[in-house]
């Protein structure tokens, strides 16, 4: 497990990076709208699932390519979504981030369980999976939060997720 993550450093790194990009835009984008979140989330789903799917077609065989496969194809959809049906998605991006957070944490949990067997330190990636799941869940049970509330909440989330990532490709670089 662990050289199969290895092998997907750079993939961290610059996952990491879009993740830190899109939080950057949301906490310094004057008077951003729930309209032009969605339009930011459709960008960062588009280069998150690129970058995944590349991944994927490069990476051993195994379940994490086909992990990596699913989260590139999500993202690409996203993004499609935000390309094509940019007031469908604003509609539901509230139901669409708190999907994909789940969904980040499950894997991310599922990843900290693998990673327990061969390396020390896997409880920060744990802790990040249950921050994830906590952070869905929360938005799925919030009736409706406000337009300011879901863009902080979010920018915050994307900043937690890149400076994970991004941290754990530094690590992979220092242990390999």
């Amino acid at each position: 497990m662990l050289a199969a993550v290895a092998d997907h450093r750079s993939l961290l790194l610059l996952r990491g990076a879009a993740a830190l990009l899109f939080a950057f835009l949301v906490f310094f984008w004057p008077r951003l709208t729930v309209t032009g979140l969605a339009v930011l989330w459709g960008g960062y789903s588009l280069v998150d699932g690129t970058l995944a799917l590349t991944a994927a077609s490069h990476a051993r065989r195994g379940a994490p390519r086909i992990w990596l496969g699913v989260i590139g194809l999500a993202g690409l959809a996203c993004a499609g979504s935000a390309l094509f049906a940019l007031d469908l998605l604003v509609g539901h991006l509230v139901g669409i981030i708190s999907i994909w957070a789940i969904s980040t944490g499950a894997l991310q949990l599922w990843a900290a369980l693998e990673l327990r067997k061969t390396v020390d330190g896997d409880w920060v990636l744990a802790l990040d999976g249950l921050g994830a799941l906590l952070f869905g869940l929360a938005l799925a049970l919030w009736p409706e939060p406000g337009e300011q509330v879901l863009i902080w909440v979010t920018g915050w989330f994307a900043l937690a997720l890149g400076t994970l990532f991004a941290s754990v490709g530094v690590w992979l670089g220092r242990s390999t």
